[in-house]
């Protein structure tokens, strides 16, 4: 036998006895006044009358405590509605288990759907907004919580995320503008559920700029080998098909020497960021003075100039930096022959090293050259990108010595900073982090002017 089958039993004859009980005691009340049936029946009605009140009373309490809050307790009831009450609070505390976990584990879903780096937004089958994280809302323009339950397509009014999400054709994502000049967006519709949809979003703004950037960069590598070429290729054809006096063709060869320099100097420069991109970064624990670094830029710069500019050197006679001297002689290398380049005949250029307030240091390139516009230099460090095309191939530059510069720094955990106007000169400053330099005991030597 089941426990509820026992259960029910008992119920039966606990009330089979309580309508007995009755009867009996009205069958004893009839016999007194001489009504011994009529008395058994008043009996047993009123048993049965009793039991039906006590029974109405608890169904009463229990289905008063089922149409309010069910966090207070059941009633606390013996028999039939006590077991009854029980086992239906006991179903009740288990579902409510369930909801929070299930609810618990929503919100962790969510929460991780919320820290990813991309857009996720969810619409119902009418392209209504469901939910979005953070970056969603950002993509988009949209507000996480007052733009709930809103048609997407009256938030989001790019033509190209309309026409694709009416079309129903998800096979591949779009590419379409972000809210309010936001970067380029990739948008990736998937159907799930009944009509309901998952919008993934990716910025993809970055990774625009690099391929541009890599197409400028193949572009431009192209060119500046193809033109050196092109002219080395003319000569050697002037040379063999045409008959020259002997100055003509030390011309001639003057100025294939010219264009080999140019191509080897190119090449290197090339070699020379290929490394710093796929090396390590330099050792924090290998000094190199400041003093023999500027020393020897000094001397570059003074070649390059043939005496054409007045140059000063100074500071750094207590400086130390953590790295690659190698690296950061390239880097001083051509912040200085670029002010010699770029400074007219007469003008005047000055390097020095600095201590800044935080502990850190800078290397510090001023000239009175031409100067360079305000709009030009947060790009002046991309590779090959010129001011004045025709300028740079007058110095003899590749295109490639600040963008050689950023590296070094930035491999050095420091930063380039630029201050220029048109026709006022230029000033460069190479920043670099505290953890990247110390001081020693300086030296009473100074740098020839």
């Amino acid at each position: 036998m089941s426990r509820f089958e026992g259960w029910l039993v008992g119920r039966v004859a606990s009330s089979t006895a309580k309508l007995a009980l009755g009867m009996l005691g009205g069958l004893a009340a009839g016999k007194s006044i001489g009504w011994p049936v009529a008395g058994t029946v008043i009996g047993g009605i009123v048993a049965g009358l009793w039991m039906n009140t006590r029974d109405a009373r608890r169904a009463a309490r229990l289905a008063d405590w089922l149409h309010g809050p069910t966090d207070r307790p059941a009633p606390r009831e013996r028999g039939f509605w006590g077991e009854l009450a029980y086992r239906v609070e006991r179903l009740l505390r288990q579902r409510e288990r369930v909801i929070a976990a299930e609810r618990g584990r929503l919100r962790q879903f969510l929460s991780g759907i919320e820290a990813s780096p991309n857009g996720v937004l969810l619409l119902d089958a009418q392209g209504h907004i469901e939910w979005c994280n953070g970056v969603a809302a950002e993509h988009f323009g949209l507000d996480p919580q007052r733009d709930l339950h809103q048609r997407a397509t009256n938030l989001i009014r790019s033509p190209v995320f309309v026409s694709h999400l009416q079309e129903g054709d998800f096979a591949q994502p779009v590419v379409l503008p972000g809210a309010v000049d936001r970067g380029t967006l990739q948008v990736l519709i998937r159907a799930y559920g009944e009509g309901q949809k998952l919008v993934l979003s990716q910025d993809i703004t970055e990774h625009e700029r690099s391929d541009a950037m890599r197409r400028d960069f193949v572009a431009n590598v192209s060119h500046e080998i193809r033109t050196p070429l092109t002219v080395l290729a003319g000569f050697i054809e002037t040379l063999s098909q045409l008959p020259l006096s002997e100055a003509e063709r030390q011309r001639v060869l003057a100025l294939m020497q010219q264009q080999t320099t140019r191509m080897q100097a190119l090449v290197a420069d090339l070699l020379t960021l290929a490394q710093l991109e796929g090396s390590p970064r330099p050792p924090s624990d290998r000094w190199v003075g400041v003093r023999t670094l500027l020393e020897a830029v000094r001397v570059d710069a003074l070649a390059l100039s043939a005496g054409r500019h007045r140059i000063e050197v100074g500071g750094g006679a207590d400086a130390e930096i953590a790295g690659s001297e190698a690296e950061l002689l390239s880097a001083f290398g051509n912040l200085l022959s670029n002010a010699v380049r770029y400074t007219p005949e007469g003008g005047q250029i000055r390097a020095c090293w600095a201590w800044r307030d935080d502990g850190g240091g800078c290397f510090e390139v001023t000239d009175t050259g031409i100067g360079i516009a305000r709009e030009h230099i947060p790009r002046i460090t991309e590779r090959f990108y010129r001011v004045d095309p025709s300028r740079t191939r007058e110095t003899g530059g590749t295109g490639l010595g600040l963008s050689i510069v950023k590296h070094v720094v930035q491999r050095h955990g420091g930063e380039v900073q630029v201050e220029s106007e048109p026709g006022r000169g230029s000033t460069f400053r190479l920043v670099l982090p505290p953890l990247r330099v110390r001081r020693r005991a300086a030296s009473n030597e100074a740098l020839a002017a």
